[in-house]
């Protein structure tokens, strides 16, 4: 209908279908990683792109072949179900593993009615085989600067022999065999250059964002980030009358370290307080989140927990820095900390209010003798 009425040959109108369908994911899966950070879900973009990825070419394949199933023609959308196999096999391996493929190729085999025909047992291997070829590809080459050829060694073999599969089962000419599978290279390439130009936008995005919420000596999130995942959490909490727990901390005389021993042993006991105190969240609970809200001023929010329940993971990240030596030019910095810790309360309006009553709790501790835990 293209070529007759708008004089539009059909491997343009499939190049822009192609384009299509890989604009609809990257719209659709960016809208719901938005949806997912929005929430505060500890879900990597890297996980929701992959698993969404699987979900839409795998519907995207299905839908195809339900216009021709049983038809004589029903290998007419193969290039674009193999474009799917080619994304998944290669841009989403990392999580993907080829051990899925053969039990989804044998259910879509049963869906075509075609599990009698030994070719199509012949097809379905050969697509395992693309299929683990570009897994092996993508994890071992892909930094490099040969991984476009290696990605084209592999699919331009695999998909003539593929095509050789399907001249066989529905007799088609070598014509058409010829004219499909460089259709297929075609798509292959753009494919390749369309998701690269994406992922490294999508890459530069995400430093962008990494660095506007993280602290650069530290690599811990910021006051930036604080605000945002503490308002979301506030308004969560009170919204389903969840508990919520702020600890803050103080390293005690930082002001003295660095005139003592100079700003790089300051950077090293920040960087290593940091590291102690994320090794304790990593062990106990991840959910927990950590900030650097000042210089050396620190805070923890304890998302669904009661200021009782807080109580021994407070004491173990307070053992554990103030049991710290760090080296720094030779000698030994043993540095301490001050906390004050806090739960949401009926009367707090907004996070502010349970920040304040933190902070002077902190400051109680500050004010008598310091290195020492004030909770209210």
């Amino acid at each position: 209908m293209t070529w007759t009425n708008w004089h539009v040959a059909p491997f343009v109108t499939s190049v822009f279908f192609v384009l299509g369908v890989l604009t609809l994911y990257w719209a659709s899966v960016s809208w719901l990683k938005r949806w997912i950070h929005g929430h505060h879900w500890e879900i990597t973009d890297r996980t929701i792109e992959t698993w969404y990825g699987v979900l839409y070419m795998v519907t995207f394949t299905f839908s195809l072949q339900a216009l021709v199933v049983g038809q004589t023609y029903d290998w007419q959308f193969m290039n674009f179900q193999l474009m799917a196999i080619i994304f998944c096999g290669y841009f989403l391996s990392d999580r993907v593993a080829g051990i899925w493929l053969f039990p989804t190729v044998i259910v879509f085999m049963i869906y075509n009615h075609s599990m009698t025909s030994w070719l199509s047992w012949g097809h379905t291997v050969t697509l395992c085989v693309l299929f683990w070829g570009l897994n092996i590809a993508y994890r071992k080459w892909h930094t490099r600067r040969l991984a476009p050829v290696i990605y084209l060694a592999i699919i331009i073999p695999c998909g003539w022999l593929l095509w050789y599969w399907m001249k066989l089962k529905y007799q088609l000419s070598w014509r058409m065999l010829t004219l499909q599978w460089l259709y297929l290279v075609v798509f292959a390439i753009l494919l390749y250059s369309y998701v690269i130009m994406l992922t490294r936008d999508s890459e530069l995005k995400q430093r962008l964002k990494r660095f506007a919420s993280h602290d650069s000596l530290t690599q811990t999130a910021n006051f930036a980030a604080y605000v945002e995942v503490g308002d979301c959490w506030f308004a969560k909490c009170k919204r389903t009358d969840q508990p919520l727990t702020m600890m803050m901390f103080d390293i005690d005389h930082f002001k003295q370290i660095n005139d003592t021993h100079g700003h790089l042993a300051g950077d090293d006991v920040l960087q290593q307080v940091v590291a102690t105190v994320q090794t304790v969240l990593d062990e106990t609970d991840p959910r927990i989140r950590l900030f650097r809200t000042g210089g050396e001023e620190f805070n923890l929010l304890f998302s669904d927990y009661h200021l009782a329940a807080t109580q021994p993971i407070v004491a173990q990240i307070f053992s554990a820095v103030n049991h710290l030596q760090v080296v720094a030019d030779g000698l030994q910095i043993a540095p301490t900390i001050s906390v004050g810790v806090s739960e949401l309360q009926g009367v707090d309006h907004e996070l502010i209010d349970l920040y304040n009553r933190v902070d002077r709790n902190l400051y109680h501790s500050k004010r008598n003798g310091r290195m020492q835990i004030t909770s209210a």
